[in-house]
């Protein structure tokens, strides 16, 4: 590595380090198959090799770069409340599906059933916006808007989702195992932070990071909305010629 080269990797360390992406568990809870990410344990904590952090955050950049280069979507799923702002507005951004409040059970297993339930919401939402509700009484009005609202809190960030995504992408695995779960079991490629109390086997491209931290998780998705942003700017200017 050239001496430009390492200056680099010093001054993303730093950004890292500063956005607290080093920070572990304590080590009694740390997981065995974290230990190569854990560079040395200060105060009973664990710490996490920032240097892998880069490498390892390097490498599913471009993997999702690739993803969103070939039009596949990403979908976004943070449901822990530190990370519910930030996923759905760095979804929003790069027009992402997300995942911030519940993962529903059989969104990926059982997709051909939530495509059903998500076309009868967009159904729902056209006839709303057209008029063509008031053609009830105001109580069957008003359980419409109630069924609207209900179907919103629990499909709104997929419901532009008309297909399988391309990948999945989970801030915290413990929290959201079944959306891993069910990511595992339709082949669908899973990128996620992963702290030192993680098994980090299930993920196919790991990024060891403390996944707690506001600071941390906004870094992250700072980079990947950068990342996606680029992507999509490449694959339209493909589309252009």
């Amino acid at each position: 590595m050239s001496e430009d080269e390492n200056k680099i990797q010093e001054a993303v360390m730093a950004e890292m380090a500063q956005a607290g992406l080093h920070l572990g568990r304590q080590k009694a809870k740390g997981h065995p198959k974290m230990k190569s990410y854990v560079y040395a344990v200060q105060n009973g904590f664990q710490i996490i090799d920032l240097a892998k952090t880069a490498e390892c955050l390097e490498a599913a950049l471009k993997f999702l770069a690739d993803s969103a280069r070939d039009g596949g979507a990403v979908l976004f799923v943070g449901t822990a409340p530190s990370a519910r702002t930030i996923i759905e507005e760095a979804a929003k951004t790069v027009g992402m599906p997300y995942v911030s409040r519940r993962w529903i059970g059989g969104t990926l297993t059982n997709f051909k059933v939530v495509s059903g339930r998500l076309n009868h919401y967009k159904d729902l939402i056209k006839k709303r916006e057209a008029g063509e509700l008031q053609k009830y009484t105001k109580k069957e009005q008003l359980e419409f808007d109630k069924e609207i609202a209900k179907l919103e809190e629990k499909f709104g960030g997929i419901v532009n989702l008309d297909k399988v995504p391309a990948a999945v992408f989970v801030v915290n695995t413990k929290m959201d195992e079944i959306a891993v779960r069910e990511a595992r079991r339709t082949n669908v490629p899973v990128v996620a932070l992963v702290n030192t109390d993680t098994d980090p086997t299930p993920v196919d491209w790991p990024i060891p990071a403390n996944n707690n931290a506001v600071s941390a998780v906004k870094y992250v998705m700072d980079k990947i909305v950068e990342t996606i942003k680029k992507a999509k700017i490449s694959e339209n200017q493909l589309l252009a010629f």
